[in-house]
């Protein structure tokens, strides 16, 4: 196995790129990137500690929840999920994340990074209020590093054609998932995903 250990031998096999697609990054968000991201249900959050260790987690609501708040900030909601917080834990540490906005059936990305600070309330929690409830922590991103990602990643996965998509059927389910994981042994893995199915329709929001 021969490993890559500097960037100048990285540069030896990948070259360097055009100054166009260094110039795409506007560190700002503009009006494409506003309706870009009014239009995205989904964005991943990556997070890392400052040793290094990384984290990168599903934020996922109607389109438009994401609050783009002036033209260098912008807010993300927090709503029930697992309480391991990895990701907040980690901008406690080490505020630098990268953001990646999906909009549906469209295969260019948003590609955010910047600085995050934790937010327990502040004037704009009212609008990230799904469903009459209002998130107890939210992420306030100022944006640092702003770019649309080409759409050769999406294209080769076919991500967004159902007919390439495996059947369900084949793939286990999350309570088999996690009594094989955990070592459930007083719960059949039929129970876990009826107790997982009552959880995802009642605490969303």
């Amino acid at each position: 196995m021969r490993t890559v250990r500097s960037e100048a031998e990285l540069r030896e096999i990948v070259q360097e790129p055009s100054q166009a697609i260094w110039d795409k990054d506007i560190g700002r968000i503009d009006a494409h990137a506003r309706t870009l991201i009014a239009h995205s249900p989904f964005v991943l959050v990556a997070t890392s500690t400052p040793d290094g260790s990384c984290d990168v987690s599903p934020k996922g609501d109607p389109a438009g929840s994401v609050l783009v708040l002036d033209d260098h900030r912008l807010a993300i909601a927090d709503r029930p999920g697992n309480h391991r917080v990895d990701g907040f834990r980690n901008v406690l540490r080490n505020p630098h994340v990268g953001l990646l906005f999906l909009v549906p059936g469209m295969n260019e990305t948003l590609r955010v990074n910047g600085r995050a600070t934790l937010v327990s309330d502040a004037p704009f929690f009212d609008d990230l209020a799904v469903q009459g409830k209002r998130p107890r922590l939210a992420l306030l991103v100022e944006v640092e590093e702003l770019y649309l990602h080409c759409a050769k990643a999406l294209l080769r996965s076919s991500l967004w054609r159902p007919e390439t998509w495996p059947d369900r059927g084949a793939l286990p389910t999350a309570g088999r998932v996690f009594k094989d994981h955990i070592g459930i042994k007083q719960f059949s893995a039929e129970q876990i995903d009826e107790d997982l199915d009552r959880d995802a329709e009642n605490n969303r929001y």
